[in-house]
Parts: C-alpha cells; structure tokens; sequence
C-alpha cells in the first residue's frame, strides 16, 4: 500500500479488486442504516474519513433507537451526521444506502420501506443498496427481486468479518456479490476508510451471504474446541492459562487469542463483543445451509447446543437479578461445555484449582 495525506493508505489490487471508479460530476450523497455494536463504527469511520469531493457531508444516519444516532452526532459534530427520522429518508435523499442490521427480518422489513418510499415518489435516480448484515442466502434474493422493482436501483451484498473493536480499527473484511460497476464505486468507498481488503465473489448476490456463514462456521467451530480444550485442561488440573499461552504458541492467530483471552478470564460482555443472539442466528443459518446441501457439520451441531446453553444459564441468572452482564458475547459458549463437566458456567473462580489429574 502506498502512503495517502493523513497517514492513509492507497488500496492495492490485492485489497480492492476493481479499478477505480471515474469521478463523480457530483458529490454522492450516504446514508447508513443500524447503529449496533458494529453498524456504529462503521458509520462513524465512513463519516469521518471519507472526504469531498466524494461523499457529501453530512450523511444520514438511522436507527431504530434515536439516541444511538444523537451519541454518534455528538461524537463526531453536526457537519458529518445528519439524523433521518425514518429508513425511507435514507432512500429518498441519498445515492448510496448502506444497512447493518441485527437479522433477516428486520433487514427484509427495512428493504421494503426503501421500495416503498421510491415507489411512491416514482424514483428514477441511480441509487445503491448495500447490505452488510449477516443474512442467509435465499434472502439476497429476495431483496434483488425488492430492489429490481424500482428503476436504476441495484443491489449489493457485501457481509463483513471482523467483531466490533476490527470495525473501530476500519479493518474489516468485505465481501461482496452483485453488479460490477456498483461494487466497484463501494469498494472504493469502504476501503480504507471502513476495511482493509475486499473479496469479490461474482455476480451471483446469494455467493456472499453464503461465504460470511462459511467464515463464521469456522471462527464457531473453533470457539467449541477452544471452549472444550479449556474446561478439559480445568478438569485435568491443568491452569486454563497455560492453555492459553500454548494457543499463542500453536496458533498464534489474532481472533483466537483474543477469544481464548476472554474464556480464562470470563470476559463475556457482549456489548463488547458479538452477541450470543447474533451467534445463535448465524449457527441456525450455518445448520440449515448445511442440511439443503446435505454437508454434515457436527462440531457446529455441538457448538449451537453449548450457545443455547449459555443463554439459557444467563437468563435464569438474569430472572433472579444477578447476571453479570447485560448481553453475553458468543464466547461465552465455553458456559455451556463447563455445565456440562459440572462446572460453574461463568465464574471460573468457583471451580476447584486442582482436579484430578490422570495417572
């Protein structure tokens, strides 16, 4: 990567594949909707970072809750957020529309108020839809059929890897599956002001949402070995932090320090994190996917018992008053194989230091 003004970076080939698009006649107007764990920064980065004469400022930002918006107005000034008062605002006055949302229900119900409003004003604007969400397949579909209904729209698919402190960094993975030229002109504008690199997969808009559930299969896989390594080692004798210091030794990977990290030391804050919800959504996608291809994935079987275990535990904990947070991160499914070896689920401090150790 080459060097930019203000420290930057110039994208390679390799980060973005497509050409740089030609420049605007006219400064693009962006909106952004869902401000959750991820949807925020990745909404602030793209105000913050994107500069005239490509994006216009402010952009618009919704969210079903206000005061998620007001916090990033507040945050980053008036002169880069605008506050939409609903999604169809966002459909109406920009020309790029990026969604971050919590499931394929809130995300379909959202699409339909876009196509509505466009209906209705009888849009005949190029605009992009961008869907960023982890869905599952057949409803990229479904929103390319929405979205085909209204002229010049096109819809692009485009999930991102990465937990909530990689999208503060703008180092996520993009993902993307739809028109070419579309993809080009977004590509463009989330690298490197959102991630660090693109990986195109074609046309076909259902090949991207299909990938992102392959990517989370094998980050939950390897949560459940981590999760039942760790409670092995606890029920051998052996302190979960030597474990955890062979995992930086053997698989020195970023991802799974950092959710080792926070199985040996119950860090499961999933306002810090990714939310158990969103973890059971996405292994009930990743079953399903692959029940309709007939590919057996037993560790993933495992993996989505431990996390309904988890949950289960924290809100019994939460109807007598005393979970420990608020929202579990899915690194919490170590709850579920601890239980299950008659451990404590979250408080690692209550088991025994000194188990019995095989002979």
């Amino acid at each position: 990567m080459t060097p930019l003004q203000g420290g930057r970076s110039t994208p390679s080939l390799e980060q973005i594949p497509f050409s740089r698009p030609h420049s605007p006649h006219k400064e693009l107007v962006l909106g952004f909707a869902g401000l959750g764990a991820m949807g925020y920064p990745m909404a602030r980065n793209l105000a913050t970072r994107l500069q005239s004469p490509v994006i216009a400022h402010p952009i618009y930002v919704w969210n079903r809750s206000r005061a998620k918006c007001e916090s990033l107005q507040e945050e980053v000034g008036k002169t880069h957020i605008k506050i939409a008062d609903k999604p169809e605002d966002l459909a109406l006055n920009c020309d790029i529309v990026i969604t971050n949302l919590a499931n394929d229900e809130v995300v379909k119900g959202v699409f339909e108020k876009f196509v509505a409003a466009l209906k209705e004003a009888q849009s005949t604007k190029n605009k992009i839809f961008v869907e960023t969400s982890t869905v599952y397949p057949t409803l990229a579909g479904e929103l390319d059929t929405l979205m085909s209904s209204v002229p010049h729209c096109h819809l692009v698919m485009a999930p991102v890897f990465g937990a909530p402190p990689v999208a503060d960094a703008a180092q996520l993975i993009v993902v993307m599956a739809g028109d070419y030229r579309s993809k080009k002109e977004v590509a463009h504008l989330m690298i490197p002001a959102m991630g660090r690199k693109v990986i195109d997969l074609g046309g076909n808009l259902e090949k991207a949402p299909t990938f992102k559930l392959i990517g989370n299969s094998m980050i939950l896989g390897s949560l459940e070995i981590l999760a039942e390594s760790f409670t092995l080692a606890e029920k051998s004798g052996i302190k979960p932090t030597q474990i955890h210091g062979l995992v930086k030794d053997l698989m020195p990977a970023p991802i799974l320090d950092a959710y080792a990290n926070k199985m040996v030391h119950d860090l499961f804050d999933g306002s810090k994190g990714f939310a158990i919800d969103g973890g059971i959504k996405d292994s009930t996608h990743i079953r399903k996917l692959a029940a309709e291809v007939n590919s057996p994935m037993p560790a993933l079987d495992t993996a989505h018992q431990h996390l309904l275990t988890a949950r289960a535990l924290h809100d019994s904990k939460k109807l007598r008053g005393d979970p420990v947070y608020e929202t579990l991160d899915w690194s919490s499914i170590v709850a579920g194989t601890r239980v299950a070896s008659g451990l404590d689920g979250f408080d690692s401090k209550k088991h025994s230091t000194a188990g019995p150790v095989p002979e």
